[in-house]
């Protein structure tokens, strides 16, 4: 016998009480999504994401970037330039904001994930999960929105084509590896279409299971640089840091200064008394534990307040706030060193809307949460507001957990091709959890149609990023913005 329970929404009130979810949620047949991807095609073919033509009225790339040093240090702006000018690849590192602009004048199809908004080829790798297992995944969400999936494609693949020429690779090398991301992307997600909501979730990629699929492919001398990469990723803990950026002060361990790159905080909040600066960091503290689970507040609420410093960190984000802060625990052998990254408006709000999060760290966390198969425990934000008097977004996490990143600037074209492989079957992954699989797989098909269409547009965008680099690279000489290199 079936029971049926029927409840009057005043007695369902308690239950619903503080629900933010208020999204109508439609569900179709398979049926009906496939035959929904594949109409897609007669409105987007996916021949037309191989073009790539600047518009009449595309605006002068400094101008954007100027756009974005705008809210940032001012300090420290001319240090992102001078990243930006290492190399065209470094420079597409820094340069979210101008292909996003770019991407907003394309056709684009209506199929929705929760988009990286950065997906670079740097901007994936190998980190500890909760469970200590070394898993492979995004690990960058400063600008994480949802919008069309094919963005997030584009930039991942151009950046295999920037990251070809920086390498030397000729032609028919660099089309290998732009072809591979777009394959392992599509044939990933007609996997992850027929796969249950739950067996989809708790899928990832595991570093262990790459290295056994690809034995064979590589090279004895590649191996053995991998997996030295990954035994050192092992090891980038908060105790390496600890060692590494610490030395003791009056029987207290303090971050060392390394000024611009590391700043001791005292040493920016001049005119702050020691004590009131550290109330106000207790504060901020508090009310980032308060945006952890209980379990997980819990663990944090053992750690005590040590000393805390100024990192610039990366590439596109220098410029931005990133604070390190040292924590301590039973002892001295328990550091835990946390990054406080602010989160600004995402590159792609201006041309796809604003978050549905009014705090742009919770915006970067909910993205992570909803994509990676596996975050860190840390994971939190907060808002506070400066001591210039202005409120800012911030999200947290450890700054070192086993963290490592590929080598890019020591890949040949055949180890090249399967990190390709595995950054667009994860990237597939992490939209396959936030969009819908089905109608995104029956769009791209079976054949190399969408492969193809994307590894030429990756060869002609990179041409454009040339074009950008240099007109960077002109208005440093022209003395219109400052650019500081070696740091």
């Amino acid at each position: 016998m079936a029971l049926r329970v029927v409840a009057k929404r005043a007695e369902l009130a308690p239950m619903l009480e503080g629900r933010q979810d208020s999204r109508h949620v439609e569900y179709l047949s398979v049926a009906a999504r496939a035959a929904g991807g594949k109409a897609a095609r007669a409105e987007v073919p996916r021949s037309v994401h191989a073009a790539w033509e600047p518009a009449p009225n595309r605006p002068n790339p400094v101008d954007l970037l100027e756009e974005q040093a705008g809210t940032r240090v001012p300090e420290l702006v001319p240090i992102r330039y001078g990243r930006m000018l290492v190399s065209p690849f470094t420079f597409y590192r820094g340069a979210a904001y101008l292909m996003s602009s770019d991407l907003a004048a394309m056709p684009r199809t209506a199929f929705e994930t929760q988009l990286c908004g950065d997906a670079h080829l740097s901007n994936f790798g190998m980190f500890a999960a909760p469970d200590r297992r070394m898993v492979f995944s995004i690990n960058d969400f400063d600008e994480t929105l949802p919008g069309p999936f094919e963005w997030d494609v584009k930039r991942l693949v151009a950046s295999f084509a920037v990251a070809g020429r920086d390498r030397g690779f000729d032609d028919k090398e660099r089309e290998v590896v732009n072809l591979a991301v777009g394959k392992a992307y599509r044939e990933a997600m007609a996997g992850h279409a027929a796969m249950n909501h739950f067996d989809l979730w708790y899928t990832r990629v595991e570093v262990e299971d790459v290295f056994a699929e690809f034995q064979h492919e590589v090279t004895a001398k590649q191996r053995k640089r991998a997996e030295g990469n990954l035994t050192r990723a092992r090891t980038k803990d908060s105790l390496k840091a600890f060692a590494k950026l610490t030395e003791m002060v009056d029987g207290e361990p303090r971050i060392v200064g390394d000024p611009p790159v590391v700043t001791p905080i005292e040493d920016i909040l001049r005119d702050q008394g020691l004590h009131e600066l550290e109330d106000f960091l207790q504060g901020v503290i508090r009310s980032y534990r308060r945006t952890l689970s209980g379990d997980r507040r819990r663990l944090l609420e053992r750690y005590r307040y040590i000393h805390a410093a100024r990192k610039v960190v990366g590439v596109g984000s220098v410029g931005t706030r990133a604070f390190i802060m040292l924590l301590l625990g039973r002892d001295d052998g328990d550091p835990l060193f946390l990054q406080f990254k602010e989160a600004e408006a995402s590159v792609l709000e201006r041309f796809l809307g604003k978050s549905e999060f009014a705090n742009h760290g919770q915006r970067v966390v909910e993205g992570q949460r909803l994509t990676q198969a596996a975050t860190d425990i840390t994971l939190g934000f907060i808002s506070a507001e400066g001591v210039d008097g202005v409120k800012r977004d911030f999200y947290v996490r450890q700054l070192w957990d086993a963290k490592g990143s590929a080598l890019i600037e020591l890949m040949e074209p055949a180890f090249m091709r399967l990190y390709a492989t595995v950054c667009g079957r994860e990237l597939a992954r992490a939209h396959a959890r936030s969009g819908d699989a089905i109608a995104i797989a029956s769009y791209l098909g079976k054949n190399d149609t969408f492969d193809r269409a994307l590894a030429r547009f990756a060869e002609s965008y990179a041409d454009q990023n040339e074009r950008d680099y240099k007109t960077l690279t002109k208005a440093v000489r022209a003395g219109r913005i400052k650019a500081k290199t070696g740091v």
